[in-house]
């Protein structure tokens, strides 16, 4: 297969959300009223959207089915809550994973006095169906890939401190990049917040820290 690197810039997101409410959303797929058929998906992954809610925002109980969702904090801490029973607070450097399955509901609130900021990845699972699942995972570091089976993807999370600094890209047939802050380079390409990347058949790549620390979701994907 021929290699590809595909870089979407930040500003080219769609804007959601309901900004009367203190939600802003931006996502960087098809979503919702944003329809674009040429842009619903790459590999198994179906959204990535930045969420931003004000204190005392959040969305209320809505339904979600065969969807792994999987949920990282930028800042601040979102409260969530599940039909499975599940109520938890997510920090900075926790990933947080619901598989809907055959159908679950939940809310997302910010009930802290401070902005909330998160990333929010939708993958679709291999085989649908089943009884809806929840994890999370605190503190999770560096070399610790997180594994989400069900929908073929490993989540690698990638920080760097410095200018100069090099971490690989995993070898897969494709990888999806998202930075979260800070500036670094993929091969030619400089990157900032919000950029993301849509690799396949490449190897060897590599992300490098252009200025001060950054920090990069990094999405292993199978064929």
């Amino acid at each position: 297969m021929e290699y590809v690197i595909d870089v979407r810039r930040a500003d080219e997101r769609y804007p959601g959300g309901d900004p009367e409410s203190g939600i802003a959303s931006l996502h960087a797929f098809s979503f919702g009223a944003h329809y674009d058929p040429d842009n619903l998906r790459f590999g198994a992954v179906i959204a990535c959207n930045e969420e931003r809610l004000a204190p005392g925002a959040g969305f209320d109980e809505h339904p979600h089915s065969n969807t792994e969702i999987v949920t990282w904090v930028v800042e601040g801490e979102l409260t969530h809550r599940d039909t499975t029973g599940h109520e938890t607070l997510v920090r900075p450097g926790d990933v947080q994973r619901l598989s809907s399955a055959g159908g679950v509901r939940h809310v997302e609130r910010n009930d802290g006095s401070a902005p909330l900021t998160f990333v929010q990845m939708w993958l679709a699972p291999l085989d649908p169906g089943g009884d809806p699942s929840y994890e999370i995972v605190h503190g999770i570091a560096d070399s610790t890939p997180y594994a989400v089976p069900e929908a073929g993807a490993i989540l690698h999370v990638r920080r760097l401190g410095t200018a100069g600094e090099r971490t690989a890209v995993p070898d897969a047939p494709r990888v999806y990049v998202h930075v979260v802050r800070g500036e670094v380079r993929l091969g030619e390409h400089g990157l900032g917040p919000g950029d993301s990347v849509r690799v396949e058949g490449e190897k060897g790549l590599e992300l490098v820290g252009m200025s001060g620390p950054a920090e990069v979701l990094v999405w292993e994907l199978a064929g």
